[in-house]
């Protein structure tokens, strides 16, 4: 079973930055390591829906962000670690939210559907993420 760890919230003013990590772990119900799977960032805030952050593809070399968050934010991916990472620049308030790491789905999926909440199987439990004014 699939195993995601977050780390690396915390509290922060708004303009700084913060970096938060998602450790993988196990195997996805079909055996498969999860290297061959996408991971994506979503948040979500109290009464509001999850909403996606970013994503990135298997291999690392495909990339997705939401609008409001491209030239700020940067996800990547270490596969021999079984990581990834989200740095958050120019941080506002806005940006508060519980943030969640995803992955599963379709293994080696590279396209845009890797924005959609309903292609990821495994969630962490999320890590908060507050930006003072």
């Amino acid at each position: 079973q699939v195993q995601l760890v977050e780390s690396g919230g915390g509290l922060v003013q708004a303009g700084a930055s913060l970096l938060v990590s998602c450790a993988a772990s196990g195997r996805t119900s079909t055996g498969r390591p999860t290297t061959a799977y996408a991971m994506a960032w979503f948040r979500q805030t109290k009464g509001e829906e999850r909403e996606f952050v970013a994503s990135i593809s298997y291999s690392g070399r495909s990339t997705y962000y939401a609008d409001f968050v491209k030239g700020r934010f940067i996800i990547s991916k270490d596969n021999a670690k079984n990581t990834a990472e989200l740095q958050m620049n120019h941080l506002k308030p806005e940006d508060t939210a519980v943030y969640y790491c995803a992955t599963g789905g379709h293994p080696f999926n590279t396209g845009p559907d890797l924005m959609r909440s309903d292609e990821y199987e495994y969630w962490g439990q999320g890590t908060q993420v507050t930006v003072s004014s």
